[in-house]
């Protein structure tokens, strides 16, 4: 659900990164009032898990779509609400600048729809309800579909409503909004089974991790050493190995938008910031579409090469993200013990 800036006018586009940076300052303030050693690490590691996460996309059965996880409720049942936030604002802005995936315009209102409504929506007012305080397997599988569902239909009833608002493409909100809502429960049904199964792990290795983040403690005393390396070599596996076998159908976005037009990718007229925007993605994005650049008109890469430069662009990504996730975590904190 990355959106391009094709389907945003400067305006809403604007909007969107004063509600994603006034989010963004909102929830490292908190961060840094709550943040502990054992977080900090964790906060890296689930970022690039969730990066690796994204690059597999699974078909929808009937449909000729796929779908991805979005991560967001993962990260904030284990991280919080609002350190999920920021390491999913890391995520996106990795895919963004690096990798061409999702505007630089858009970037605001992406991090927004798949940030916010999982992480401060849909996590506390769905997810911790039905979980409650004695956690169950049966209230864990339930809880993370329907907080899935939820985070999803919100995340891409806002998509429409930004492009209807912005005026700048020919998708007319009805018929776009009938085909975004559906696929995307299907996406979010995947996405809840996969969430729940990841925290399951977690509950079972390390139930402190769970019962600490739903009640905002810290993490000091809690062994996390193992869960940690646990996660990232899944990250490295899938990265690196797992990505090659990602679906070839466009994802939920790109398949509604070529039901309603013909074609899965919309074209900006006369919009000199987009182009100004995408110049400047150009030159940022070292592996665009996670793939290396090719140089003219060369021939096409074999499937060889393909699995190469996923491999590259999977590892490559998780480690930006796992930087990021650690440098992000260093600075609040210390910005918290100076005087």
């Amino acid at each position: 659900m990355h959106m391009a800036d094709a389907l945003l006018s400067p305006a809403i586009g604007g909007a969107m990164w004063a509600a994603t940076a006034a989010t963004t300052i909102y929830s490292a303030r908190k961060v840094q009032s709550q943040l502990d050693n054992k977080k900090i690490p964790l906060m890296g590691v689930l970022g690039a898990f969730v990066f690796a996460a994204q690059m597999i996309n699974f078909a929808i059965p009937g449909t000729g779509s796929s779908g991805h996880l979005g991560g967001g409720l993962l990260l904030a049942i284990l991280l919080g609400p609002h350190a999920a936030f920021l390491t999913m604002a890391s995520v996106l802005t990795v895919q963004a600048l690096f990798f061409a995936d999702g505007g630089l315009l858009a970037l605001g209102a992406n991090i927004f729809n798949l940030g916010f409504f999982p992480c401060f929506i849909a996590y506390p007012f769905v997810y911790k309800k039905i979980v409650g305080s004695q956690l169950t397997s049966t209230k864990l599988i339930m809880g993370s579909i329907l907080a899935a569902l939820i985070g999803l239909q919100l995340g891409a009833l806002a998509v429409v409503t930004q492009t209807f608002l912005s005026s700048i493409s020919a998708l007319p909100f009805t018929s776009f909004l009938v085909l975004m809502l559906p696929i995307h429960f299907g996406i979010g049904i995947v996405e809840g089974l996969a969430t729940a199964g990841v925290v399951s792990f977690i509950w079972r290795a390390r139930p402190e991790i769970l019962e600490r983040s739903m009640n905002k403690k810290p993490l000091d005393q809690v062994p996390v050493r193992n869960i940690i390396v646990a996660i990232l070599a899944v990250t490295v596996l899938t990265g690196a190995i797992l990505s090659w076998y990602a679906s070839e159908h466009p994802d939920g976005l790109e398949w509604s938008i070529e039901k309603v037009t013909g074609t899965p990718e919309i074209e900006t007229h006369n919009q000199p910031m987009h182009d100004t925007l995408g110049n400047v993605q150009e030159k940022t994005s070292l592996m665009p579409d996670y793939a290396f650049k090719q140089e003219g008109n060369g021939p096409e890469p074999s499937q060889t090469e393909i699995r190469k430069s996923t491999t590259v662009a999977g590892l490559f990504g998780g480690l930006l993200v796992f930087a990021t996730g650690i440098l992000m975590g260093f600075i609040l904190k210390k910005r918290r013990s100076a005087p």
